[in-house]
């Protein structure tokens, strides 16, 4: 696939998305059709890694595989209604087309799920790619020739330098601005309010990004 003249990554859950309410109910359902407690309150803290992370951690690893298929069941009808974009999320994706660009979503949430955000929150991105974790979001990143991505945490920063992409980062999931430099992510916003103007930097600087970094960096510190 030939690389779009600008073209930028787009993480999902705590990025472009607060899915911290539905995925809470998903995971009290999932307790109540299993019999199992599954600390609803704390998993949604830990948003970011695939799925079997956090079913491992209330299920014997021979259960993993038919826990997880259970909650992606469960999730449509009990996470999407009950999740919001979060501030910004439409202007970002909106700045990058303003830009003569391609927004794509690069996520570690199952695809068709992911799908169903983007309907029901009416978020349109050129593209959405599930299923891809840290370093493993490279390979989606590369086959779209992103030169940026964006996430909020320190996996979607290993995921951007492995695909040789700028890491923008933003403080609005479970890690903070600190723990995001020191991952090194080379711009760092308070949230996505914050993007149209550090793309509109971006761009006029020849996509060195460079100013744009420094002063983003300061208003998170």
């Amino acid at each position: 696939m030939a690389a779009h003249p600008l073209t930028v990554g787009f993480d999902l859950d705590m990025t472009l998305i607060d899915s911290r309410p539905g995925i809470k109910a998903a995971y009290q359902e999932l307790s109540a059709r299993t019999g199992t407690f599954v600390d609803a309150d704390a998993a949604v803290t830990r948003l970011g890694p695939p799925l079997e992370q956090e079913v491992r951690r209330w299920f014997p690893e021979e259960r993993v595989a038919e826990i997880s298929a259970l909650y992606r069941e469960l999730y449509p009808q009990h996470a999407i209604a009950a999740t919001t974009a979060l501030p910004g999320a439409r202007e970002a994706l909106a700045a990058v087309r303003v830009a003569g660009g391609r927004a794509i979503v690069v996520t570690a949430k199952y695809e068709p799920n992911a799908q169903l955000h983007m309907a029901h929150l009416d978020l349109a991105p050129d593209a959405v790619i599930g299923s891809l974790w840290a370093e493993a979001k490279a390979e989606a990143l590369r086959a779209h020739g992103a030169q940026i991505y964006v996430g909020d945490h320190t996996g979607d920063v290993r995921g951007a330098h492995t695909a040789g992409a700028l890491s923008v980062a933003v403080a609005t999931g479970p890690c903070d601005a600190q723990e995001l430099r020191a991952a090194g992510a080379e711009v760092l916003l308070g949230d996505l309010t914050e993007f149209p103007s550090w793309l509109d930097r971006y761009v006029a600087e020849g996509a060195d990004g460079a100013g744009g970094a420094d002063a983003s960096a300061e208003a998170c510190a």
